[in-house]
């Protein structure tokens, strides 16, 4: 066995009465235990938030969304769109126009954002989270139908069981002469039956509107022009290989998302906050495993005797460096054990049995989710063993240059 690890470990073991310096390395091993228990909840939290929002997305965006890289729409034909239909890995091309437009129900009016698909876009799988209530269909040419977001059905005090109610829908146009005075001149108009209502993030729910391409389409003024085109990659095809072989197809002016590029921003602002809660709880960790610079110190003191005896048998001073920093690391190590695993099982008891709620009645999850890395163990483990070495250091070097002769 290694000598200085033996030492050590005696040290840490040691049988004595519980003297001041003992009680404080119990302090120093609890401090490092609930500190590391923290960041590993605290972590948790966040990656189950950040999947919750991906979930959520993935619902409404498509798995791998087409967009021009400069202006608003694009012109489109069907040769154009047949050779993105036919490319490897594509099962479903769904066409998009996407734009704002008036919307009168019943005399309630409001300025939502209309989202015109083409009827295969339900094929996709969408809405699969969240709440739907309705008809599943985008209705008929000859009556077409919407889906509306729940917070733009309750502005409007929209009800589904009156049929004889239309969502009147109102688009501005260009006059087609400067001095009409005629105010239908100045705005396109159209029906639509509302049929459902979906619910999946306050972001959609109270902006978007799902309507059909065909009856929109002439509504917008948009013609063979789209926003955006959807696509849905086929059962046991690589997203990655798809959005790859899209990009070389498109070209440089087109871009091609997946799902976590449609919300780079709102993601990246997610992985900040928990990078910065990360440093913050490592700092409060940092400071409470400063007990274990003042536990080692005063074993310094104490083991005076000890260290001389060792220099005068030939002990060399990195030998006695060494058993301090391994009796701070066996401090540190088992509080981080400890927290790791009292972590692991708030974690775990959370996710099986959901102990914090969200306090919100109509959220989508009812408790915080949770997800557990363990890439994020490696990470705080890391910090442990860094905080610990420096720690360690000062009271290890102090030991090293006790003086053999006045000691002895």
């Amino acid at each position: 066995m290694n000598l200085s690890y033996f030492i050590a470990a005696r040290y840490f073991r040691s049988k004595k009465k519980r003297n001041f310096i003992a009680v404080l390395s119990t302090i120093s091993m609890i401090g490092v235990a609930v500190g590391t228990m923290a960041l590993v909840i605290v972590m948790s939290v966040f990656n189950g938030l950040e999947d919750l929002i991906k979930s959520l997305f993935a619902s409404f965006d498509a798995e791998l969304k087409i967009e021009v890289v400069e202006g608003k729409s694009f012109l489109t034909n069907e040769e154009w769109l047949d050779s993105i239909r036919n490319l490897e890995g594509v099962a479903i091309l769904t066409e998009v126009i996407e734009d704002n437009a008036l919307l009168d129900y019943n005399g309630n009016q409001m300025v939502a954002r209309i989202k015109v698909v083409s009827d295969n876009f339900l094929d996709q799988g969408r809405f699969s989270k969240g709440y739907f209530w309705g008809d599943t269909t985008l209705g008929t040419e000859l009556r077409p139908a919407a889906i509306l977001g729940r917070g733009v059905g309750f502005f409007l005090s929209v009800n589904l069981e009156d049929v004889n109610v239309p969502l009147k829908v109102f688009y501005p146009k260009a006059p087609r002469s400067a001095a009409s005075i005629d105010p239908t001149q100045l705005y396109a108009s159209g029906i639509l039956d509302p049929v459902a209502f979906f619910s999946i993030e306050r972001q959609f729910d109270d902006e978007y509107v799902i309507a059909p391409l065909a009856f929109t389409r002439d509504l917008l003024n948009y013609g063979n022009k789209r926003t955006s085109l959807e696509v849905k990659v086929e059962d046991g095809m690589s997203i990655r290989e798809v959005q790859s072989t899209l990009k070389a197809h498109l070209g440089s002016k087109f871009l091609v998302k997946n799902t976590d590029e449609q919300h780079a921003g709102l993601l990246r602002t997610v992985k900040l906050e928990k990078l910065f809660v990360f440093l913050t709880l490592t700092f409060i960790l940092a400071i409470a495993s400063f007990n274990i610079f003042f536990s080692l110190s005063m074993l310094a003191i104490e083991k005076k005797k000890d260290i001389a005896v060792l220099k005068a048998m030939g002990a060399p001073d990195r030998l006695i460096r060494s058993i301090f920093l391994k009796q701070g690391a066996l401090i540190a190590f088992s509080g981080a054990v400890i927290g790791l695993i009292l972590g692991y099982f708030v974690c775990w008891m959370q996710e099986i049995f959901g102990l914090v709620s969200l306090g919100i009645s109509s959220a989508v999850v009812d408790a915080y989710p949770v997800k557990i890395i363990w890439t994020d163990f490696l990470w705080i483990s890391m910090a442990v063993i860094a905080i610990t070495m420096v720690a360690s250091w000062r009271p290890a070097w102090i030991a090293s240059q006790v003086d053999t002769v006045k000691e002895l």
